[in-house]
């Protein structure tokens, strides 16, 4: 292992740390999504300045420390939003997520802490050749997909998606069910698939593992990408499939284009939301009618009842476990499968 540089979490599909690489500056316009770069850490260190490691445990830093991560865009509206393609002739950037994606800050909520700021040093480079996320990625033929899905959407980031999924992925391991749990759109960071395998998801995958820093591309390559990110839960021939779909669908992290093209094997579709207003609309925007409501909007009895009224769809505090009888009778209801504790 190569104690010279940090290295962030969406460099866990490569063999960077245990191969090394060259380190050679590039000029801006050789750049891409998914380059592996090497930047140098500007401001001091703070409890909140972390970043996320490949096997998902978060790190403090401090300045002049050397990061490896890769180029990326984000678009959170909780958070914040930026892109590579927006850096200065300085070279300086920011830490756009955890994992180690990495662009020009373009906005950011007041609301969350300093985030790390970075300035480039230059690309990795072996055999002459910049190193991409892309190049660690096996291809695989394509595999139909057939898997029932659970799906996951949120009308936010934050809103509960991975908290809810994780509960529905305990729920059918203890009733002894193959899962495969996956995010297939969002931002990268690790910890929301491990959150998957902490309660027993056979298997965990996401955008990173074929290659993408975030789900924000042309929808071309996301769509290639997508083919991919279902064959490898295909192969795995599981019983069920928890699928994430990160942020909102009208983001553009393309949650629309997975969506549209799972609807034909999903089985139950769960929504959290911030807000009943938000249910109803997304509901409208995206002609999606959720099987229940969880998040925040289920928090309170008052919460509930207007999503009923408003989006005649029932909500469910999952977190709650007195609502854990009423999920499994929607779950079994929806999928066929016997969900009592083996």
């Amino acid at each position: 292992m190569d104690h010279k540089y940090i290295y962030a979490s969406l460099t866990r599909i490569s063999d960077l740390a245990e191969k090394g690489f060259e380190l050679k500056a590039l000029p801006r316009d050789k750049w891409g999504t998914g380059d592996y770069i090497v930047c140098e850490i500007l401001n001091e260190g703070g409890e909140s300045l972390k970043m996320e490691l490949p096997n998902g445990r978060m790190r403090g830093v401090i300045a002049g420390e050397h990061i490896v991560g890769a180029l990326g865009e984000r678009y959170a509206t909780l958070e914040a939003t930026g892109s590579w393609r927006n850096v200065a002739d300085d070279l300086k950037m920011t830490v756009l997520t955890g994992a180690g994606l990495l662009g020009k800050l373009t906005s950011k909520s007041m609301f969350i802490p300093k985030m790390i700021k970075v300035i480039y040093k230059g690309h990795a480079f072996r055999d002459g050749k910049k190193v991409t996320m892309d190049d660690f990625v096996e291809k695989i033929p394509r595999i139909p997909f057939n898997t029932p899905v659970i799906v996951f959407v949120g009308t936010s980031m934050s809103a509960g998606k991975t908290t809810s999924a994780r509960i529905v992925t305990n729920i059918f391991k203890q009733a002894g069910y193959k899962v495969v749990g996956a995010k297939l759109t969002g931002a990268g960071r690790y910890k929301d698939i491990l959150a998957f395998k902490d309660v027993g998801a056979d298997r965990i995958l996401d955008f990173v593992d074929v290659g993408l820093p975030s789900s924000i591309c042309p929808k071309e390559r996301y769509k290639e990408k997508f083919e991919q990110m279902l064959s490898r839960i295909a192969q795995e021939n599981a019983d069920v499939a928890i699928i994430e779909i990160g942020a909102s669908p009208l983001e553009p992290y393309n949650g629309d284009v997975a969506i549209n093209a799972l609807r034909e094997h999903i089985k139950c579709t769960i929504l959290s939301a911030s807000d009943p207003y938000a249910v109803y609309g997304l509901m409208k925007a995206f002609e999606l009618v959720p099987d229940i409501v969880t998040g925040v909007a289920s928090n309170t009895l008052a919460g509930a009842r207007m999503v009923k009224e408003l989006c005649g769809v029932r909500a469910l505090n999952l977190i709650d476990s007195t609502t854990t009888k009423a999920l499994k009778e929607i779950l079994t209801e929806k999928t066929g499968m016997s969900l009592k504790t083996k």
